[in-house]
């Protein structure tokens, strides 16, 4: 096949709704923020991928984007090198705060993932093989998912400021043990998942480990996870890992940094995973001298791609380190991709993360509004590249919900502000 090159890229901002959901920093805003891209190539061949859409990313995709015309879609090194060159007076600084310290290296990663999926799907569709077949082939044809259970209010609250009302969610409001096992019915009865995942630091830590305990006897012969975002100190941690020893899964990320992790992994049992402190290849030979994290949640967008991400893997393996997928808020296009990479990495120990219950149903930029879940798992796409396409008129709606939602970069801390003037959302607060 002769070389098939990028003539120019389409980078298009969109917005979804995003429901009240609450976290260590805050509350979502009432819209989360992404970006489509589109690579095209001199044969007609366009390449998609979906990324994060807020200001500085968005400024980092079109550095990277301006250097591309005339790279071949298959000559991913080269991809590599011109996106490295291009963004390096913006990669002191992290386009988003999931990465945990900022860094060139990171920072870099973020903008080549953004077009290296693109360019996978370019391939899959020029040779007429799906991506997971580029990724070395797939071992398993269906992606298992865990449930991701948020504390919630049931509608975004108003401000003087503002005049908008906003709809009460379909979800409605889950803010004790009771609240978050309903909707841990709710979601396997409708999806299926067999493994369930809380995301606290949110209420005192007695209270969370009163709701896992209340998901364990409704879910017997469910694994449970809890990821209070680094919100607890080392002496906390400490004191709800010995609450909960046997009772979960995993625990993700207790407290703030390495150190720290190490501290509480000294003491405990439980594995302690991780999608905050290791976050870059930089990070990964103290959490292993530490002996901090058990288990590593990779996400393409961040770790620099699927070349990475497999790499990444590859150290997993060497080092004895369990494997799973962190989720942000997504659109089908991310999902696709995840699910890719997922059916090609052989040591994919755990159910991947995902935030597609929360998204509407009629918010989606894929044809057909997405991939389903059966069984709590997504089936590997058959069609070349990610077998997935655009429609291109809920991408224009989500684009022109974009220009007029407000919204443009994530604060979570500030939304909260709305209803307790007095918050930061430093961590850790507990």
């Amino acid at each position: 096949m002769s070389a098939l090159r990028i003539t120019g890229t389409t980078i298009t901002p969109v917005a979804l709704k995003d429901p009240p959901l609450l976290n260590s920093s805050g509350v979502h805003e009432p819209f989360a923020l992404r970006s489509i891209i589109e690579v095209h190539t001199d044969a007609g061949i366009t390449g998609i991928n979906e990324a994060y859409g807020d200001d500085a990313t968005l400024d980092l995709l079109r550095r990277a984007a301006a250097v591309l015309p005339g790279v071949d879609v298959f000559d991913l090194n080269e991809l590599s090198r011109r996106v490295s060159a291009a963004v390096t007076s913006v990669a002191a600084s992290s386009p988003t705060e999931l990465i945990g310290a900022a860094s060139a290296d990171k920072t870099v990663a973020q903008a080549v993932a953004a077009f290296e999926v693109a360019c996978f799907d370019a391939q899959g569709r020029a040779v007429g093989r799906p991506v997971s077949d580029l990724l070395g082939g797939a071992v398993r044809d269906r992606v298992d998912f865990s449930a991701y259970l948020f504390y919630k209010w049931a509608q975004h609250p108003t401000a003087p400021d503002d005049p908008r009302e906003f709809d009460v969610d379909p979800w409605g409001e889950a803010l004790d043990p009771d609240g978050i096992v309903e909707q841990a019915r709710r979601m396997v009865d409708r999806y299926g998942f067999g493994s369930l995942k809380l995301k606290g630091g949110v209420f005192p830590p007695d209270e969370e480990v009163e709701a896992v305990l209340a998901l364990r006897r409704a879910f017997p012969d469910r694994p449970v996870r809890l990821d209070p975002n680094a919100n607890w100190s080392v002496a906390t941690s400490h004191r709800v890992a010995e609450a909960l020893a046997g009772e979960l899964e995993y625990l993700e990320d207790p407290t703030p940094g390495i150190p720290g992790m190490a501290e509480v992994a000294a003491k405990t049992d439980l594995p302690l995973a991780t999608n905050m402190c290791v976050t870059g290849f930089a990070e990964i030979p103290e959490a292993v001298r530490l002996g901090a994290v058990q288990v590593i949640l990779s996400d393409h967008h961040f770790w620099g791609g699927y070349r990475a991400t497999q790499a990444l893997a590859g150290l997993c393996q060497t080092f004895g380190l369990g494997l799973s997928m962190h989720s942000n808020t997504h659109l089908g296009v991310s999902l696709a991709a995840m699910v890719h990479l997922g059916a090609a990495t052989p040591n994919l120990t755990y159910a991947l993360d995902t935030h597609t219950p929360w998204k509407s149903e009629s918010e989606d930029v894929v044809l057909g509004g997405g991939l389903t879940f059966t069984e709590g798992a997504v089936a590997v796409p058959a069609g070349p590249g990610l077998g997935v396409e655009l429609d291109r008129d809920a991408v224009a709606r989500l684009h022109e919900q974009y220009l007029t939602c407000g919204v443009r970069r994530r604060d979570d801390a500030g939304w909260m502000r709305r209803v307790r003037p007095e918050w930061t959302g430093k961590r850790p607060r507990f």
